[in-house]
């Protein structure tokens, strides 16, 4: 009996300290990281916002990179909080291989039924994914870029970048609002975000074949 108990309290204490680190995590990027030029910056050369984030991942880029071809509401989903951006439906806990084919071009929707707003307009697989929203005009408005880096052999480091152009006005809101909320808005999401996809990275295997494109710039 006193040997099950300390089985149970063992146990026990590993789930705790289990919790503790996954609730203390920081998704904070390093100075470095936030001065250094990543990809889709030449998008918005000049923006008037910008937002950095990243999270250490124990798993190689190769095990990482399949959940970020995969997001999009009526896909995979965004991993963050699904009754805002998935119409309620949970953010898938695997692999989903009919949507590891991601290449420049592709619409990956940000709530559902939404056919545009976020477009791949650079594509590195395992190195980097850029997206983006253009206005009418063509005129990049936003870039949302998440880059992979390797520091060690068994992890990544997931960077995470946003920059917004003049004229940037959701909803017709003023501009100096539209910043504030949305830098508000996009730390609560992204935090869910990245700490969702490292749970599942750091969590699942991966499916032996899957196909992955790459298709230089638009």
């Amino acid at each position: 009996m006193k040997k099950r108990v300390l089985i149970v309290l063992s146990g026990l204490l590993v789930v705790l300290t289990a919790l503790v680190i996954y609730s203390r995590r920081q998704i904070r990027a390093t100075p470095g990281e936030q001065a250094r030029t990543l990809p889709g910056d030449d998008l918005i050369p000049q923006p008037i916002g910008s937002v950095n984030h990243a999270i250490t991942i124990r798993r190689p880029p190769h095990d990482v990179w399949p959940w970020l071809a995969q997001m999009g509401s009526g896909r995979a989903g965004w991993y963050a909080y699904d009754f805002i951006d998935n119409g309620g439906q949970r953010s898938a806990e695997r692999i989903l291989p009919e949507y590891q084919s991601i290449d420049v071009g592709r619409v990956l929707p940000a709530l559902p039924g939404v056919t545009e707003v976020f477009v791949v307009v650079q594509c590195e697989p395992e190195h980097s994914l850029v997206l983006s929203w253009r206005l009418p005009s063509g005129k990049y408005q936003t870039i949302w870029a998440f880059v992979l880096e390797q520091p060690q052999p068994d992890q990544t480091r997931l960077i995470v970048r946003g920059r917004v152009a003049p004229g940037y006005r959701p909803y017709s809101l003023p501009q100096w609002l539209a910043l504030r909320l949305g830098r508000l808005a996009h730390f609560i999401m992204e935090r869910k975000q990245l700490l969702g996809i490292a749970r599942r990275a750091e969590r699942g295997a991966l499916p032996g074949a899957m196909v992955l494109k790459s298709v230089g710039h638009v």
